[in-house]
């Protein structure tokens, strides 16, 4: 996984690690990588999945996604929380929450990103776009 480190000397401009550097980090903006060779979106890794290139460049996701797969925690939580797997529009899958109740978060809802990260598990958050679909109100 690549984690930005505030404590690294910065590099020149021009340099390979430059790349994967924003100019300037805005806090709620979900960064990804493409490789350069045979185009793959991917979260967070050092490796194309596909073609194990390390030629990445770093590029801004627009913030919006389908819900994949999404199931409700009890563990290790005062009160139940969902995890979800987002499609981004981009291409690449992540991990992270949906604001909402968890029992309202389905396959095929559209997403937006929220905030970033959630403060205290590290995890992209989600809203939903559209209103949940209430067949029987």
């Amino acid at each position: 996984m690549y984690h930005f480190s505030g404590s690294v000397a910065q590099q020149a401009s021009g340099s390979a690690a430059a790349v994967l550097e924003p100019a300037a980090p805005d806090q709620n903006a979900m960064l990804f990588q493409r490789c350069n060779w045979c185009g793959t979106a991917m979260y967070h890794r050092l490796l194309c999945p596909v073609c194990q290139g390390s030629d990445l460049r770093t590029e801004r996701s627009e913030g919006t996604g389908t819900v994949r797969h999404s199931t409700v925690v009890h563990r290790n939580t005062p009160a139940a929380r969902n995890v979800s797997m987002i499609e981004m529009a981009e291409g690449f899958v992540v991990r992270g929450r949906v604001m909402g109740p968890p029992i309202g978060i389905h396959s095929g809802d559209r997403v937006r990103l929220s905030t970033a990260k959630d403060p205290v598990r590290g995890e992209p958050v989600f809203q939903l776009l559209d209103e949940p679909y209430r067949a029987w109100t």
